[in-house]
């Protein structure tokens, strides 16, 4: 077996590793919204968002994953998840709450999503590589 697919094999198993840890959050995450669990109620109230947002934030964000989650789809799921993230952080900052335990929250999940889309993905490989200097 050439190191070229050997290599390409543990991108793919390591992006889909990362991916499915981002999905899986995720799918809690938004579960947890449209069930109005207590936890997520008095932390989102907490933030300054009224009760009647909460399940459209989970609506959101469900469908923001799956479509992150389908192959076809990857691409838009990520952009959209990183939009849904950035609201996010947006509303920490607002809140002032610490920056990496709170704020950066948002911001290593997006690392989540887009660099395990990047080694799962070689057309998103190829559209931005990364390249060594000679």
């Amino acid at each position: 077996m050439s190191q070229i697919a050997t290599s390409h094999r543990w991108m793919v198993w390591t992006g889909w590793g990362m991916s499915g840890l981002m999905i899986l959050f995720m799918l809690f995450d938004s579960a947890s919204k449209l069930a109005l669990e207590r936890h997520v109620v008095e932390a989102t109230t907490q933030i300054g968002y009224p009760l009647d947002v909460i399940r459209p934030l989970g609506a959101i964000g469900l469908a923001c994953t799956l479509l992150y989650a389908v192959p076809r789809t990857s691409i838009l799921g990520a952009i959209l998840l990183t939009g849904y993230l950035g609201g996010a952080i947006a509303s920490k900052v607002r809140i002032e709450d610490p920056l990496f335990s709170s704020v950066l929250f948002g911001v290593y999940f997006g690392v989540l999503v887009w660099g395990g889309l990047y080694l799962r993905d070689p057309q998103l490989r190829s559209l931005i590589p990364i390249r060594r200097e000679p």
